[in-house]
């Protein structure tokens, strides 16, 4: 097999690894996977808002999921590693399967996307950007979206600072598919400056610092037209 399809091989078993997750551990809130081989085997990294609900009385629960990861999609010596949101209202993953969990539930589309913007918001988010999209309010496709702070749409910000969670709405006119992005609280954007203090500037570069204080400017550099005007100058006189 090509080293291409291998590629290929192994990100469709990890997405089909995700999807299980996706439904096993809903009730507990799934917050995101990260799959690592290591030379022990598989680490998997699972990211919830309620671990007791995945480890189970006694492990046991999580002795089956290990399991089910070994038998189904064949990774080497699977160890399950549970982590705890610090903060779920921060998760993008967490957040679209509640505004999802909230359409099915009969909200307004309207009052459940500001709803959790402003609990997204509260929390010192720095962005937010969600998308709604389906049969919302008829029988014809509509997508509505729902904005606050600063949003980076492309670029190294977006890979770097924003955070994308999908999670879908099965209704009764039919599904509605729930985009949450969240831009990180600790974010720094190409646009924030941070200017250097005085013991700083003094520290780093005494001699600017000097002449800053002294009120002296450097020396300005000799100008081309005057340098020539003056070896025409001499030359003359020679002649």
């Amino acid at each position: 097999m090509a080293s291409e399809r291998k590629f290929v091989a192994e990100n469709i078993r990890r997405v089909l690894l995700k999807e299980y997750l996706m439904k096993e551990v809903s009730r507990a809130g799934f917050g995101g996977l990260d799959v690592q081989r290591t030379p022990m085997g598989t680490r998997v990294a699972l990211t919830t808002e309620r671990p007791g609900l995945i480890i189970g009385r006694r492990g046991q629960t999580i002795k089956n999921l290990t399991s089910v990861i070994e038998e189904r999609f064949g990774f080497d010596n699977p160890q399950i590693e549970v982590l705890e949101v610090e903060n779920a209202n921060l998760n993008a993953q967490i957040m679209a399967e509640k505004l999802a969990f909230s359409l099915e539930k009969g909200w307004h589309f309207r009052r459940a996307g500001h709803s959790t913007v402003r609990r997204i918001m509260d929390d010192g988010a720095m962005g937010c950007h969600i998308i709604v999209a389906g049969k919302l309010s008829g029988q014809r496709h509509r997508t509505e979206k729902f904005k606050s702070g600063f949003i980076k749409f492309c670029g190294e910000p977006k890979i770097d600072f924003m955070a994308k969670g999908y999670a879908i709405a099965k209704l009764k006119q039919g599904v509605v598919g729930v985009t949450v992005e969240i831009m990180a609280p600790n974010a720094r954007l190409p646009a924030n400056i941070t200017v250097k203090g005085r013991t700083e500037i003094a520290e780093k570069y005494p001699e600017i610092y000097s002449r800053l204080e002294a009120g002296i400017s450097a020396p300005p550099a000799e100008e081309p037209v005057a340098a020539e005007a003056a070896d025409d100058a001499d030359t003359e006189e020679g002649q």
